[in-house]
C-alpha cells in the first residue's frame, strides 16, 4: 500500500508539521510505504533532530501528485481544495479558515474525491464545518507524553513557541513583560526561558525580546534540540503561554492557538501551565485543576504568585499529567488507523 503525504509548511518544523510527519511514521509503522513531497531532502534528519523522532522508513519525493497512483493521501490545506486524486484522500486542516468560498460548485465538486475533512481541535472544527459542505472529524495532535516526565523542578518559568511572526504570533513578549512584573513583585529567585524555532520566517522580533530582556534573568534559546528540550521540561516549574493574546477570536480566529501542543508536553512532565484564555487552551486546560487561564498580565502574574506560594501546586501538577494522557500517541495512531480503514 502507497501513502501520499504533503504539507506546504513542513520547512517550518512546527506543532503542525509534527502532526503531518507523526500522521506519515503511523502508516509506516503498519507496513505502509510512504512518501513526502517536499523540495528540502533533507528534511526528515531536520524532523529527526528538532522532534526526536525515527522517521528512517518515510522517503522524501519531489512531488506525489496530487495523490494519482496512491492508495491514500493526506492533504494539509491552505484554505483551498485540492483536486486529489488517490483511492482515498484526507483532507487537513490545522486553522480556522474562513471566507475562501467554500461552498462554491467548484469546492462542493472536488469535495466528491474526499473521503474524510480532519481536524486538530473543536475550535478548528466550528470554522471549518461552517465553511465547508463535509462534517470534519477532530483528531487532537500527538504528544509523546513518554517522552516528557517530571524532574527535580527549579524556579524555572518555561515558554516554547516557534518566534516566527508570519501569521500566529506566541506572543513572547507580552510573557517579557509579565515576567518583569512578577520578578519585580519579590520572586526574584526565579528566571524565565524562552524557547522557540526560528527557522523559517526571522525577523528583529528576537534582537528587540533581548533587548527588553537586559537586567533580568530571561534566557532566549533558539531551535534548542529535542534532548535537551525534554530536560527543561523536567525541571521546569512553570509553563507561560501568551499565544492569541489581544485578539478577537471572533474576527481573527487564525491568529489564536489552535491547540497547543505545547501545553500537554508541559503538562506531561508536571509544569503548572498558564494559558491565554482563547482558542484550543480551553481544550486541553481546565482552570482551577490541571492548570489555569489567564486574561491579562495582571492576572497571570497574581495567579502565577499565589500557585508557586500554595499546597495547591502539587495538586495540580499531578492532575496535569493525568490529563495529558488523554493526547498520547497511542490515541492519535488508533483514531488515524480506524479513519483510514472506512
Amino acid at each position: 500500500m502507497k501513502a501520499a503525504i504533503y504539507s506546504p509548511y513542513l520547512d517550518t518544523l512546527g506543532g503542525g508539521e509534527r502532526y503531518v510527519i507523526t500522521f506519515a511514521k503511523v502508516l509506516s509503522e503498519v507496513g505502509w510505504d510512504v512518501d513526502i513531497e517536499c523540495e528540502d531532502k533533507s528534511i526528515l534528519q531536520k524532523m529527526e533532530e528538532r522532534f526526536g523522532m525515527d522517521l528512517s522508513k518515510l522517503r522524501v519525493v519531489g512531488s506525489v501528485k496530487r495523490g494519482d497512483g496512491y492508495d491514500l493521501c493526506f492533504w494539509l490545506s491552505d484554505g483551498s481544495v485540492p483536486r486529489l486524486l488517490a483511492r482515498k484522500n484526507i483532507l487537513h486542516f490545522q486553522r480556522p479558515f474562513y471566507d475562501v468560498d467554500g461552498k462554491s460548485l467548484l469546492n462542493r465538486m472536488k469535495m466528491f474525491s474526499v473521503s474524510e475533512i480532519v481536524v486538530n481541535s473543536k475550535f478548528t472544527k466550528r470554522w471549518i464545518d461552517g465553511e465547508f459542505t463535509k462534517e470534519s472529524v477532530v483528531v487532537y495532535p500527538p504528544v509523546d507524553i513518554d517522552n516528557f516526565r517530571p524532574g527535580r523542578k527549579e524556579n524555572i518559568i518555561l515558554s516554547v513557541g516557534r518566534f516566527s511572526q508570519l501569521e500566529q504570533s506566541k506572543r513572547q513578549d507580552v510573557l517579557v513583560r509579565a515576567f518583569k512584573k512578577f520578578y519585580d513583585s519579590g520572586n526574584r529567585d526565579w528566571k524565565m526561558i524562552l524557547v522557540g524555532g526560528s527557522d523559517i520566517g526571522k525577523t528583529k522580533f528576537i534582537d528587540k525580546l533581548r533587548k527588553k530582556s537586559k537586567g533580568y534573568p530571561i534566557e532566549i534559546v533558539e531551535n534548542m534540540p529535542f534532548g535537551e528540550m525534554r530536560k527543561l521540561y523536567a525541571k521546569s516549574k512553570i509553563f507561560w503561554t501568551a499565544s492569541g493574546y489581544g485578539i478577537d477570536e471572533k474576527k481573527r480566529p487564525e491568529k489564536v492557538e489552535h491547540f497547543g501542543i505545547t501545553v500537554v508536553e508541559a503538562m506531561s512532565a508536571g509544569c503548572v501551565v498558564f494559558g491565554y484564555n482563547s482558542g484550543g487552551h480551553m481544550e486541553s486546560i481546565v482552570s482551577g485543576k490541571n492548570g489555569y487561564l489567564w486574561k491579562d498580565i495582571k492576572q497571570l502574574v497574581a495567579k502565577t504568585t499565589k500557585v508557586v506560594g500554595s499546597r495547591n501546586f502539587s495538586k495540580i501538577s499531578k492532575q496535569a499529567i493525568l490529563d495529558s494522557k488523554a493526547f498520547s500517541y497511542e490515541r492519535f495512531k488508533n483514531q488515524v488507523l480506524e479513519i483510514i480503514s472506512k
